[in-house]
């Protein structure tokens, strides 16, 4: 970490009126440059390799998702635990955070120091139990916006963390439910407008899942940019037409590494 990154925080730790930077192990967010948090939906069998490919593109963090809320109970549910030891090998090698999902405080409990960050999924969003306890853990947590959550629903969900002591929580806009069908989810960017004047919390844009297209992407990407988003949310996979979930929205690593260099281009704009 930089000596002027270092005093961001702690100017920000001390005023609430300025942004506020949360760090996930060695990466800040809300910085002066948009962060990248890229890798496959879930860990798969081969995740070591796909971890080191991703990391390979310039990110700043892993998706390490052993826990998978999934529309259909016959859908693969991810590895669970027993992936642990997988984790372990690619933080070791990558250096990198890694954040993983969590549906329970048992699961969290589970991950234990085994990630830097925890992930509250779309569906969770409104679990209070779930928020008040990751609350109470201190760990830092990426909120990601309810299917059909309006803002304010959105940002009282973060309070839920906050006010058991724990104010390191990112906003993730992934898309919300509406009448469009064309696309998974429909994006919207101005959410990261409104969260930004609404709350000090970084605001980060999960393109893959309002997308639900890979060719899509990229361009929502770079709106989400365009707007000032604190950063990306992105699934990829060094061969996205294999990936064991969401293979249609993935991306691939030569395409990771043109948004990372997007994101030094927005900082340079900014």
């Amino acid at each position: 970490m930089s000596e002027e990154t270092r005093q961001l925080l702690q100017i920000s730790e001390a005023n609430p009126h300025i942004r506020r930077l949360v760090r996930i192990g060695s990466m800040v967010v809300g910085g002066s440059r948009p962060v990248i948090i890229a890798g496959p939906c879930a860990v798969e069998p081969a995740y070591v390799e796909q971890a080191m490919s991703c990391a390979g593109a310039g990110i700043d963090a892993l998706r390490a998702c052993l826990f998978k809320p999934r529309t259909h109970p016959d859908s693969f549910q991810g590895l669970g635990a027993a992936a642990l030891p997988l984790l372990a090998e690619v933080r070791q090698r990558t250096g990198l955070p890694l954040i993983s999902e969590v549906l329970a405080v048992e699961d969290a409990e589970a991950l234990g120091e085994s990630v830097d960050g925890f992930q509250v999924g779309a569906r969770s969003m409104h679990n209070v139990r779930l928020l008040e306890a990751l609350g109470e853990l201190g760990r830092p947590v990426l909120l990601k916006r309810g299917l059909a959550a309006t803002i304010d629903e959105w940002i009282a969900a973060s309070e839920y963390i906050r006010r058991r002591g724990n104010d390191e929580v990112v906003l993730c806009e992934r898309g919300i439910r509406t009448f469009e069908p064309r696309t998974r989810n429909t994006l919207d960017l101005n959410a990261v407008l409104i969260a930004r004047e609404l709350t000090d919390l970084p605001v980060i844009v999960d393109p893959s899942h309002a997308a639900g297209n890979r060719d899509w992407v990229p361009a929502l990407a770079r709106a989400a940019l365009a707007v000032g988003a604190d950063g990306l949310l992105v699934e990829a996979h060094p061969a996205p037409a294999l990936a064991w979930t969401d293979s249609a929205q993935a991306i691939d690593v030569a395409e990771l590494t043109e948004l990372v260099i997007a994101t030094v281009v927005a900082a340079a704009g900014r």
